[in-house]
C-alpha cells in the first residue's frame, strides 16, 4: 500500500476539486468493531487516527461542512468502532478509535493495537491515514508508537496539526518544526505537514486538496 509520493502541496486545480468533492454529499453508512465487519473495498478510503481530544471529529466535520456529521465520545477512549462515512460516492472517510486513553487497561489498548493494525495491514484501498496531532500539546510517546505501527504496516500516513488557533506563530512554527522532524524518521511518512484549526478554518482547504486527489473521478463513478 506504499505510494508514489506526490507533488506536496495542492495545485489551484486540487483546491478547486477539493472544494467541488466536499461541498457535496457525506454521510454515515458503516460502523465496525471487528475486522470482519469491514464494508466492502469498492472505493478509496482515508482514515483518521489520533490521540483522544485530539480534535477529529471537528476537523472531519469542517472538512465537510456538517455540524455533526462525526461525534465526539463524551467519554474519551468509548468509541472502538470503525466509523465509515460516503463522500459522494467518490471517496470513503474512516474515523478510527482514539488511542492514548489514560484510564483504558494494558489489555485494552493492546486490543486497540492489534485490531487497528489488522486494518491498516489489509485494507487495499486505505490511500492514506490522517494521523492528528494537537498543535497546543505536540507529540506524545503514543503517537510515536502509532507512526512505529503506520511504518510497519506500510501505510502512507501525514501529519496533521489540530487546534492550531490557540498558538502564535512563532509557537506554531516550532511545533511544526518539531513534528516534521519526527515525520523525516518514518519511512511511511508525508513530508508535509499541513496546520489546521476548526475554528478558524486555517487548512481546511488545503487538506481538502489533498484528500481530493485519491477520490474516484466524478465521471467514473459507478
Amino acid at each position: 500500500m506504499m505510494q508514489q509520493m506526490q507533488t506536496v502541496l495542492p495545485t489551484e486545480e486540487e483546491l478547486e476539486e477539493g472544494r467541488r468533492l466536499f461541498a457535496g454529499p457525506c454521510d454515515f453508512f458503516f460502523g465496525a468493531q471487528t475486522i470482519e465487519q469491514l464494508p466492502p473495498p469498492d472505493r478509496a478510503e482515508i482514515a483518521f487516527a489520533g490521540r483522544s481530544n485530539v480534535g477529529k471529529s471537528s476537523l472531519i466535520n469542517a472538512l465537510t461542512g456538517r455540524k455533526a456529521l462525526a461525534r465526539a465520545s463524551s467519554e474519551p477512549g468509548r468509541t472502538k468502532q470503525l466509523n465509515f462515512f460516503n463522500l459522494g460516492g467518490r471517496l470513503s472517510l474512516v474515523d478510527m478509535p482514539g488511542y492514548g486513553f489514560a484510564k483504558a487497561s494494558k489489555a485494552v489498548k493492546e486490543d486497540w493495537q492489534r485490531t487497528m493494525f489488522a486494518y491498516l495491514r489489509g485494507r487495499p484501498n486505505l490511500a492514506r491515514v490522517i494521523l492528528l496531532i494537537d498543535g497546543r500539546v505536540g507529540l506524545k510517546a503514543s503517537d510515536r508508537e502509532v507512526c512505529d505501527l503506520l511504518d510497519k504496516a506500510a501505510v502512507v500516513f501525514q501529519i496533521v496539526l489540530t487546534k492550531c488557533d490557540a498558538l502564535s506563530a512563532s509557537a506554531l512554527a516550532g511545533r511544526q518544526k518539531e513534528v516534521e522532524a519526527l515525520a523525516g524518521t518514518h519511512a511511511a511518512a508525508f513530508p508535509h505537514i499541513v496546520a489546521t484549526s476548526s475554528t478558524t478554518s486555517l487548512g481546511i482547504a488545503e487538506l481538502r486538496g489533498i484528500m481530493a486527489r485519491f477520490a474516484t473521478p466524478a465521471d467514473e463513478r459507478s
